[in-house]
């Protein structure tokens, strides 16, 4: 069992610059949850890509123009079979005509096996989010209960499971594919409420943008590694090409959750091989936000969070970002496809390029709005909204563009698209860790509502897309652009209006204390935390009054 700190001994003195941080436990937590979000998105998106090759597109196209052909079919239409000119497929858009994978002599790309029209494939992209949405507020209360460490590493196995049978299941059958999918969103579910909760136990308030934006930065790397390695694989790969995507990812997946299993810990006072003074330094930083040990029993306050606007500000902006991130993330591959004509391969290589962008952004914001807090710039709450509006307006702006650009300019169309989702990645300094700043201890509780609700978007935006862009014309995927921008816009102005950075009154323990001379413990300071004066129970108005002088204490 972990030595519990008393009182006394919280309230020595520590000198942080000898807290280490390079070869931290915390940094380590970091690493693995790295790797962990890596392969997150890569089992979120792998179908996205396998979906391009898995479809016989051309004979969709016949089934258009009035021949009956059974939705299960696997018949293998492909126009290079077929011997036809671009200028004389009539069941082809313009934009197709003009800039389709055919030369003259009629030669194409390879068509896949499945008949499933884009009404279809909007259902079976979706249907993750069907699982995803479920299990997100479950995720935060199972992880406040039993701990993350068993929630995100048992629930992600099951999601291991499910991608390894879905080339069984897409053979079998479109449903028992949608089915294991379904099971795949489950298992990945509790991945963030759960891992929002672990953060507020692990990561002390001056490196939280640092820690928090490192971990989930591994989404953008898990796009950049998964799409073009889907394309290949679709092209080169074993067992006929798509198959090898599912057991490939399915199989790192599975190793993944193992070495989590092994080597993470619920809490600093949970660690086997966590330093003395990196263990009080965490536990003291985090007094008054947070429990030193995990309870049984939480008493949340549900009515205060449900009430609360700055927890209605953050699922708002989820809401809305959720929209144009999972149009960006699941429809990528399908608008190269539809509208600039890119090859399977090339598509997963350009498919992953905006996301490099994105990798970068979010790694650039986090030390940015750390610094801006740190150096007293910026406060907190104004550090989330300027973040959160630079992730929202760009990429608004920059789709709109987009849509106006046709095949024929289709390296200006990819340097656009790249750029608007790449400004997305502000938004882990903006509402992605505003409840961890909000609500410590709450923080996975209000995650899973929040991605609970905004995790329909995961469903309704690929359902939408389908329905919208089922000629695969350029005018239709213009009106999806303009939906995403409008929504997109709409989350940064409720978020600016309604946001805050500031720990709200209800979500402070019971054992806070108030000093009103404690400054905030920064690295490379050294700092007195021994209590001058009594302590007492506080009110709110003390509460806040307090966390308000602790954002403006001058270091020493």
């Amino acid at each position: 069992m972990p030595q519990e700190f008393d009182s006394i001994e919280m309230q020595k003195e520590v000198d942080t610059k000898n807290v280490p941080f390079w070869f931290s436990s915390r940094l380590g937590l970091a690493i693995i949850g790295f790797f962990g979000t890596l392969i997150l998105y890569s089992l979120r998106i792998n179908l996205s890509v396998a979906m391009v090759c898995m479809v016989n597109h051309t004979g969709i196209a016949i089934m258009r123009e009035g021949m009956p052909i059974s939705l299960n079919a696997t018949i293998p239409y492909n126009i290079s079979n077929m011997n036809v000119n671009a200028t004389e497929a009539p069941w082809m858009s313009e934009d197709s005509k003009r800039c389709s994978g055919m030369n003259v002599n009629g030669s194409s790309t390879e068509d896949g096996a499945f008949l499933w029209d884009k009404t279809s494939q909007g259902i079976l992209l979706g249907s993750f989010f069907w699982g995803y949405l479920i299990t997100q507020l479950p995720g935060g209360i199972l992880a406040t209960k039993f701990g993350a460490k068993r929630t995100i590493g048992l629930f992600m196995l099951a999601a291991s499971i499910a991608t390894l049978l879905m080339p069984i299941g897409a053979k079998t059958h479109h449903i028992f594919l949608l089915v294991l999918r379904i099971i795949c969103g489950l298992g990945s579910g509790v991945y963030f409420p759960a891992f929002h909760l672990l953060w507020a136990s692990w990561a002390p308030p001056a490196e939280r943008s640092n820690l928090l934006g490192f971990t989930y930065s591994g989404a953008q790397i898990g796009n950049i590694i998964t799409l073009p390695l889907a394309g290949f694989l679709c092209k080169y790969g074993f067992d006929g090409g798509w198959p090898s995507i599912f057991y490939v990812l399915g199989t790192a997946s599975t190793i993944w959750c193992i070495l989590w299993l092994c080597l993470v810990s619920d809490s600093p006072m949970e660690h086997p091989r966590i330093s003395e003074i990196e263990k009080k330094y965490i536990v003291t930083s985090l007094k008054g936000q947070m429990d030193t040990h995990r309870s049984e029993k939480l008493d949340v306050p549900v009515k205060a969070i449900l009430t609360s606007m700055p927890v209605w500000a953050i699922v708002v902006a989820n809401i809305c970002s959720d929209w144009g991130a999972y149009t960006f993330l699941t429809q990528i591959p399908s608008y190269m496809n539809d509208v600039l004509k890119f090859d399977i391969a090339v598509n997963g290589m350009l498919s992953a390029v905006p996301y490099i962008g994105f990798f970068l952004v979010v790694v650039i914001c986090g030390p940015i709005s750390d610094l801006l807090k740190k150096h007293h710039l910026m406060y907190t709450t104004n550090a989330r909204k300027l973040f959160n509006s630079i992730a929202s307006f760009m990429p608004a702006i920059l789709i709109i563009v987009v849509g106006f650009i046709d095949c024929t300019n289709a390296s200006l169309a990819v340097a656009m698209l790249s750029i608007g989702v790449a400004c997305c990645g502000a938004f882990f300094s903006g509402y992605v860790i505003n409840p961890v700043d909000i609500g410590p201890r709450y923080s996975g509780i209000i995650f899973g509502i929040s991605n609970t609700l905004a995790s329909a978007t995961g469903f309704a935006a690929p359902y939408m897309v389908g329905v919208l862009t089922g000629d695969k014309s350029r005018e239709s995927w213009q009106i999806v652009f303009y939906i995403t921008a409008a929504i997109f816009a709409a989350g940064a102005i409720f978020f600016i209006i309604f946001a805050s950075g500031d720990v709200q009154p209800w979500a402070y323990t019971t054992d806070y204390t108030i000093d009103v001379s404690l400054p905030e413990i920064t690295p490379g300071k050294t700092t007195n935390i021994q209590n001058g004066g009594a302590s007492h129970e506080p009110s709110a108005s003390d509460k806040l009054m307090a966390d308000q002088n602790m954002q403006n204490v001058e270091l020493a």
